[in-house]
């Protein structure tokens, strides 16, 4: 058997699961035997891409014997490579008895998404909670974690009027997320990362509460406010700073699903400046855009900056998770 390296075109194909394949392939005459792992599902920066795949040319006249141990090796190989990945990353979604062939012996770090549910410009009301998930989905394969369901209610604070949004007061979310991290620690998970898709009250319970499970627990907890954290990549993106519903994160969002950016429905006048600290506070506040800066951060729906900034951001997210679990192996922890 002689090993050949090639690509083939995946066409308008924008999502894959984690997945190992073989089979056989016929193309320009010759048959090759295949195998080739499917990544996780992410949106890819181009319409079309390519996947590579290790392909072995078959003799059209191998001697029998060599050709059949050749070929059985090449499927327990494969078979091999498929038990070290469980069928999805999703918690929701995974079956009990393969939970507990990977955790925590495969296994032992945990993305958990929250946000929750407020107006965002013209991007959906659960934007807090789409982003987060995303990312999760992107990362997890390289950070070979699981994810846990997303917690879709938050403190909403001082866009809680608004028509579709929740507030869940901190008395009743503050014990809430601690039996969630409670639980992530009791199923074994040693890493506990917490992809916050919602700042304002919820970012200070959110470390709070799991600096206090971390040390009660034994467990290792991070918390990512991940706009906050890539500030920078706004502003190497977009060449200006974002805001809440604004350039940055309506960008996010588009990269993830266009469907949920309504461009026929924006209004510049929709976007507000937050107040500097000591001049003015306004509940609800006047817009469903918040800028962090004056003028600056308005969206521009454009498709080519939101998928630069999509990959951007969960590359520098993950790069973060990974250099703090090193660290916290190299300490011992």
């Amino acid at each position: 058997m002689e090993k050949i390296n090639t690509r083939f075109d995946l066409g308008g194909i924008t999502r894959w699961a984690i997945e190992l394949d073989f089979g056989l392939l016929k193309k320009n005459g010759n048959i090759f035997l295949g195998r080739w792992i499917r990544c996780s599902e992410i949106p890819f920066k181009k319409k079309t891409d390519q996947l590579k795949m290790d392909y072995f040319k078959l003799n059209p006249k191998p001697p029998a014997m060599k050709s059949f141990v050749a070929l059985f090796l090449f499927f327990i190989v494969s078979i091999g490579l498929f038990a070290q990945s469980p069928s999805t990353c999703e918690m929701d979604r995974i079956n009990w008895m393969e939970f507990a062939e990977f955790v925590p012996m495969k296994i032992n770090t945990v993305l958990l998404p929250t946000g929750t549910l407020e107006p965002h410009g013209v991007v959906n009301n659960g934007a807090d909670n789409t982003a987060p998930f995303a990312m999760a989905k992107a990362i997890a394969n390289e950070l070979n974690a699981l994810i846990a369901p997303t917690l879709n209610y938050g403190i909403t604070g001082s866009m809680a009027a608004y028509p579709g949004a929740f507030q869940i007061s901190e008395e009743a979310y503050a014990p809430f997320i601690r039996d969630i991290l409670k639980g992530l620690a009791k199923n074994k998970f040693k890493n506990i990362i917490i992809l916050n898709g919602h700042g304002g009250g919820q970012t200070a319970v959110l470390q709070k509460v799991a600096a206090e499970v971390a040390n009660e627990l034994g467990v290792r907890t991070l918390v990512i406010n991940w706009w906050s954290y890539a500030s920078d990549v706004t502003m190497e993106v977009f060449k200006e700073d974002g805001g809440h519903a604004g350039l940055n994160e309506t960008a996010y969002i588009q990269a993830i699903d266009p469907t949920l950016v309504h461009k026929e429905r924006y209004n510049p006048d929709q976007a507000t400046a937050y107040p500097k600290p000591g001049t003015w506070s306004a509940v609800p506040f006047p817009s469903s855009i918040g800028l962090y800066q004056e003028s600056q951060g308005y969206p521009n729906f454009d498709e080519k900056q939101a998928k630069e900034y999509f990959q951007k951001v969960n590359a520098k997210v993950a790069g973060l998770i990974k250099e703090t679990i090193r660290k916290w192996d190299l300490a011992g922890l």
